[in-house]
């Protein structure tokens, strides 16, 4: 087993190995130039952003700058918003289901290292999986740790860090992110907290 499959394959490899190296500076170079596109480049961000992530339903918008490792380890459904600053270290696979919206500053990391001091300077490092599902909306400068799995119909909270595996239908936040509430159709009709629609067509 190379480097590369051990990578995908969760377990500890070195990241300048086997041709690894050579693919961030790939997927950087695609990435420099997404992020220098002119905002009225509004047809050549999309075609870029499908050209850098693995796999995108339709209806994908990432707002720049945006920055990621490989790219290719990322898979995103239909309805996709990303805001401003979004960094997503996808050394390990990362799944974002339909309708998902990430507010401005949200980073996902599947990467991480050993915690001895000797074992993480030996080089090796991980990537183990994040999944999303959807539905979600995970607020400003959440932070989701490796390994996590976040359900359906879920809001998470600014500021979160999230470290565990959060079930669909509630309300998320704190650090560590904890479940405070359920989401329920009484919910159906405000807008913002206690501030109700004045409108029909929600």
């Amino acid at each position: 087993m190379n480097q590369k499959e051990r990578m995908m394959a969760e377990l500890p490899y070195k990241a300048w190995l086997d041709g690894l190296s050579e693919e961030r500076i790939q997927n950087k170079l695609k990435i420099y130039d997404y992020n220098l596109l002119r905002p009225d480049e509004v047809k050549k961000m999309e075609e870029m952003i499908k050209d850098i992530l693995g796999k995108t339903g339709e209806n994908i918008f990432v707002e720049q700058p945006f920055h990621c490792d490989y790219g290719k380890n990322i898979e995103v459904g239909n309805n996709f918003f990303a805001n401003y600053n979004c960094t997503i270290l996808d050394v390990g696979k990362v799944i974002i289901g339909e309708n998902v919206q990430l507010a401005p500053n949200v980073s996902i990391y599947t990467a991480g290292h050993p915690v001895h001091p000797k074992s993480r300077n030996s080089g090796y490092e991980y990537g183990i999986k994040v999944t999303i599902g959807s539905n979600v909306w995970i607020g400003g400068s959440v932070v989701i740790n490796p390994g996590v799995n976040i359900g359906n119909n879920v809001v998470i909270g600014s500021g979160s860090v999230v470290t565990k595996d959060i079930p669909d239908n509630v309300i998320a936040v704190g650090n560590p992110c904890k479940v405070v509430r359920e989401i329920t159709d009484t919910d159906r009709k405000y807008y913002y907290k206690n501030r109700e629609f004045d409108v029909d067509d929600y």
